[in-house]
Order: C-alpha cells, then sequence, then structure tokens
C-alpha cells in the first residue's frame, strides 16, 4: 500500500484472536428498528436467545447474559459466590489469567497464583496438589482458562474437574471460555463446571459489549451466602427477570438481535463441523509457521489452541515493528504480545467467522511480511498450509462417500 494514499482497497484481514470479523447476516440483524425492552416481541427475543446459549454451553442450567464484556462477566462469576478474604486458587497462564487474578486482588480476594513460563496451559496435577495441601479447606474456588488468548494455550478442563474431584476438594470450579466458546467443545454440565464465563466477540461472532455466566446448583447455592458487593452483577435480580424475558436493566437490545442469529448460524453448520473447522485451520497456521522455521510460544503441542496461534519471532527482531509493518503494506492485523515476551511474539487469531479461503490469504500476507521486514525464515510456510488443507479437504470427501 502506497504510503501517500488515502484508501486501503479491499478487505482488512481481522487475524486478531477477537474481535472477529462480523458475518454480514449478524450486521443485518443488528441493524434493524429498535424494539420495546418492556414489551412482548423483546420478551420472545430474549428468551430464544437464553435457551439458544444454553446449547452453546451445552449446559441446561441458566445462563445469564450481561452487557459487559468478558471483564464484567470475571467479575460477576467471583463477587456472586465469593466473600470478602476468601482464597481462590488460580494458574499463570498468560496475560488473561494474570488480569483475572489483579482484579480478585482489587475486590478484596486471597488468590494463590501457580507460576508457569506463560508457555503451557493450566497443569491438573499441580492444581490437585495444591488442593490436597488445603487441609482445612480454605480454597474456595479454582479458577482457569479454557484457552488463554494472550498465548494460545488450550487447558484441559475435564482433567481439571478429576483433578479437583481426586483431592476431595469442595473448592467452585471457574472457567473462562471467552476465546473457546463456540470454536472448541465445551460442556458446563458435563464437566463439573460451577460458572462458565463467556464473551460474545469471539467464536459467537457478535461484537464487544455482551458476556455470560453460566451456573451450576452449586453457585447458586453458593450465591445465597456470598458477601461480596455487588449491584450491576447480581444474579438474583437478573434471574429474576429473565423468567418473563426482561432484564433488571436496558440491555443492549441489538446485540440480543445478533446473538440470536449468530446462535442460529452456529446450529446450521452444526457445532460438531464448527469444531472441526476451528481445529482444521489452526493445524495448517501451525503447519505454515513450522514449514517458516519460526516457534510456537506454547511448549506443549496436547495443548495447542483452536483459535490462536503465538508464532515468536528470531532473537533480535521485534514483533511490534513487524506488525505495523504488515498493517501499513498488506492490510493485515495480527494480536499483540504480552509480559516477559512482550515484542517477541506476535499472534495470528483463527476464529469466528472464517474459512479456508480467508486463512490462506492471511498465511500468503503474513509470509510476505516476513520476507519484507527481513526476518529470517524459510519459504514454503503457505504452501505447506495449502498441501494440508487440500489433504484435509481430500480425507474428508472421501469418508462422506464410503
Amino acid at each position: 500500500m502506497a504510503k501517500n494514499s488515502s484508501r486501503a482497497v479491499g478487505r482488512h484481514f481481522l487475524q486478531i484472536p477477537g474481535p472477529t470479523a462480523l458475518p454480514d447476516r449478524v450486521l443485518r440483524a443488528m441493524d434493524t428498528p429498535i424494539i420495546d425492552h418492556r414489551g412482548p416481541e423483546f420478551a420472545r427475543l430474549t428468551k430464544k436467545c437464553l435457551e439458544g446459549i444454553k446449547t452453546i454451553f451445552k449446559t441446561s442450567k441458566p445462563v445469564i447474559i450481561y452487557t459487559a464484556t468478558g471483564t464484567g462477566a470475571w467479575e460477576a462469576a467471583l463477587v456472586n459466590t465469593l466473600s470478602s478474604g476468601d482464597k481462590v486458587l488460580m494458574v499463570e497462564t498468560g496475560q488473561f489469567a494474570t488480569l483475572w487474578k489483579k482484579m480478585a486482588e482489587k475486590i478484596g480476594l486471597k488468590p494463590e497464583f501457580i507460576a508457569t513460563d506463560w508457555r503451557q496451559g493450566a497443569d491438573p496435577k499441580a492444581i490437585e496438589a495444591k488442593l490436597r495441601e488445603d487441609k482445612n479447606k480454605e480454597i474456595k474456588a479454582v479458577c482457569v482458562l479454557h484457552n488463554e488468548t494472550s498465548t494460545g494455550a488450550l487447558t484441559p478442563i475435564a482433567e481439571i474437574r478429576k483433578a479437583i474431584d481426586a483431592a476431595g476438594h469442595p473448592a467452585l470450579f471457574f472457567v473462562d471460555t471467552i476465546s473457546s466458546l463456540a470454536s472448541t467443545d465445551y460442556r458446563h454440565d458435563e464437566w463439573g463446571v460451577d460458572v462458565s464465563v463467556g464473551g460474545a466477540q469471539k467464536g459467537l461472532m457478535l461484537p464487544p459489549g455482551m458476556s455470560f455466566n453460566a451456573v451450576s446448583d452449586k453457585a447458586l447455592a453458593a450465591n445465597k451466602t456470598a458477601k461480596l458487593p455487588k449491584s450491576f452483577f447480581a444474579w438474583d435480580d437478573m434471574l429474576a427477570m429473565n423468567k418473563v424475558g426482561f432484564f433488571p436493566y436496558t440491555p443492549a437490545t441489538q446485540m440480543l438481535q445478533g446473538l440470536s442469529v449468530g446462535i442460529d448460524m452456529l446450529h446450521e453448520e452444526g457445532l460438531d463441523n464448527v469444531f472441526a473447522r476451528h481445529h482444521r485451520l489452526a493445524e495448517a497456521t501451525r503447519r505454515a509457521a513450522k514449514a517458516w522455521g519460526l516457534e510456537n510460544l506454547n511448549k506443549n503441542a496436547s495443548q495447542y489452541s483452536p483459535t490462536i496461534t503465538a508464532i515468536l519471532l528470531p532473537e533480535g527482531h521485534d514483533a511490534d515493528k513487524f506488525r505495523a509493518l504488515a498493517l501499513e503494506h498488506f492490510n493485515i492485523s495480527y494480536g499483540a504480545s504480552f509480559g516477559a515476551y512482550a515484542g517477541k511474539y506476535f499472534r495470528i487469531g483463527h476464529l469466528g467467522d472464517i474459512n479456508d479461503t480467508m486463512l490462506m490469504g492471511a498465511l500468503a500476507a503474513t509470509e510476505m511480511a516476513l520476507s519484507l521486514a527481513g526476518i529470517p525464515h524459510k519459504k514454503g510456510g503457505t504452501q505447506a498450509a495449502l498441501d494440508y488443507l487440500i489433504s484435509a479437504h481430500g480425507s474428508a470427501a472421501k469418508q462422506a462417500a464410503e
């Protein structure tokens, strides 16, 4: 793109790991007249969304919808179930786990933070060991991220549940699904999660500004004795009004219109197909990075994220400068880096309303940007991804024919 150009030609490649690009169908659903948020039409919309979002979390229990980003839903999970001074066990999987821990401190909780090098997800054995040490059962909740957006590490939630049970510990179990929900399999009920935190701006294909708490019966029981102050985020007020299709305050009406359509789109594709698509695109991205000779920030291959790949640049090369160059010349945005690795890696998001062709455009732009930036790498990453996708589709076609 010439520096004197005032117009970027074509569509921007938004490869950050959320907010994701909005499907036209969701945009059209939101581009409609405002309806009365105390009227019968709105009550029908609310009830459809409340039932529909349960199918995405895979729960039969209530899901509370907030007019807030995922940060608000983090706070809601904590303040509705805990009291000042309560201990919570958290894991330092990356930037967002660290921010949740800081929030816990600010609202009067006492987090115990299991340290990591940010290059892996949560370790079930480490959590079990900490819970076994807690002889007096002072830890009231275990909080983990299903998918750490800052590093690209996917934690095995079912194994964490088994670890808690193996320790014989009564702690509540909270999971952040913000960058995994509607992109990879998640089972709130089956995995014994007490509060699942979600956000609308990633796999659900909506703008930022809506978030969720899926809650268990155990969490609702804890809510009755929780002493942390709450008003806007109070579950009881929300649940009472939701029963009749309304909210205790003015909700994000147009976001609900979009959510209704987004849920429909996910089911039309089929959730298993959605998950398979995300895993296919993630694998293609990893193969490109490997062919380039670049290292995945996540060292644990069993915990590779299906929604975001964090790629380390060779020593001495600035990832922020690389991102700026790629944006200027190829109209593509990548996710930034954090913490001790700030400026050392960039993140390719491959989630939401994205297909193979869109990903190949992004990977081709990345390979061009690596060359233009003078970053040492091998040629052929784009071809490696292309070969994998052709093979994957060929295998799928063969299976369908059998």
